[in-house]
């Protein structure tokens, strides 16, 4: 938790806005990585949905096509 402590206020926009898209970009890859290993580890997309707060069709409306290319087929 070190590195939130270090995040910039809102007192300073540009640099806390700057932080929100880094933090969005790192969010999205994590998303993407965990969703891609549950599906490996035989996670339904009910599952991942239920994990994500959506709907098993709409976690696989987002992610079936990065988890195809993630897995080579």
């Amino acid at each position: 938790m070190a590195e939130l402590q270090s995040l910039p206020g809102p007192e300073d926009p540009e640099a806390a806005l700057a932080a929100v898209v880094a933090l969005r970009r790192l969010a999205g890859r994590l998303e993407s990585a965990a969703v891609a290993e549950a599906i490996g580890q035989g996670w339904t997309w009910a599952q991942v949905g239920e994990a994500l707060g959506i709907s098993g069709q709409a976690a696989h409306k987002k992610f079936a096509s990065e988890v195809r290319a993630r897995r080579g087929s």
